[in-house]
């Protein structure tokens, strides 16, 4: 049990990557508060881990809202009696244009999801970690964070802006005992290929990213972003701290 005694949020967990990382947190020991809008598969993965060493409750929010995001923090403190992990993994898709046709609706959707809601976290998580001495942090990022052509201007410019607070809280806090990292997973099967902006793709954009498509192994599952995740969540990664890791299956080694 890798994760046993300890306590972990887990933002966007109703599907995809958040889903496993959860399910494999609890598998490994850890209790968990599952965070994600849709109730209903919530209860889903509670009901799935019934029999795990770790328990898994689930919290409904928008995690766009900080006061929400507050409640999300104290809820793991308020139920498990502290909190050791926080993994930012909520995340919505742009619509694959250029900057030139960048809408301002998608602009502050994108950036509202992917960068403020993990500031929200962060802000809170590093207060109470804090006050108690150490904690951990995990944002799921993107390759598209590395590099340049993998999405469009704006799911880009987000996913850099997340490595940023990566790096900068890493240094902030090193001294203080809070550790955080990111992963940059590269094509996972998940449901981000549905988010709304991409129900009307730019077809421009799209051609243009879609260059690199070509180099692409193949596609990755869930839980091997959360077999990254329960590492760096141990105390096996305990001198791991300011990293951005690719999880890509060699798409970007070209």
């Amino acid at each position: 049990m890798r994760l046993k005694g300890k306590t972990a949020v887990v933002t966007g967990a109703s599907s995809g990557m958040g889903r496993d990382i959860a399910y494999y947190f609890a598998k490994e020991g850890a209790n968990v508060v599952a965070v994600a809008r849709r109730a209903e598969r919530l209860k889903e993965l509670v009901d799935q881990t019934k029999d795990f060493e770790g328990k898994v409750v689930a919290f409904s929010a928008d995690i766009t809202d900080s006061a929400k995001v507050n409640e999300m923090i104290d809820e793991a403190v308020n139920r498990f009696g502290k909190l050791d992990i926080l993994v930012n993994n909520a995340g919505i898709m742009d619509d694959m244009s250029a900057v030139g046709d960048v809408k301002d609706e998608m602009y502050d959707k994108v950036f509202d999801v992917n960068v403020k809601s993990v500031v929200y976290s962060m802000r809170k998580a590093v207060k109470y970690f804090e006050e108690v001495g150490g904690g951990n942090i995990i944002n799921i990022a993107s390759i598209g964070g590395l590099y340049g052509g993998v999405a469009g201007a704006v799911y880009t410019a987000s996913k850099h802006a997340v490595l940023g607070l990566t790096k900068n809280t890493a240094f902030m806090y090193a001294l203080k005992n809070i550790r955080c990292n990111a992963i940059c997973p590269g094509a996972i099967a998940t449901e981000i290929a549905s988010s709304e902006f991409m129900k009307n793709i730019n077809m421009e954009g799209a051609k243009r990213t879609g260059i690199g498509l070509a180099l692409n192994p193949r596609t990755g599952q869930g839980s091997e972003i959360a077999q990254v995740a329960v590492f760096l969540a141990s105390d096996e990664s305990s001198f791991v701290n300011g990293q951005c890791i690719a999880v890509d299956g060699g798409w970007r080694a070209y």
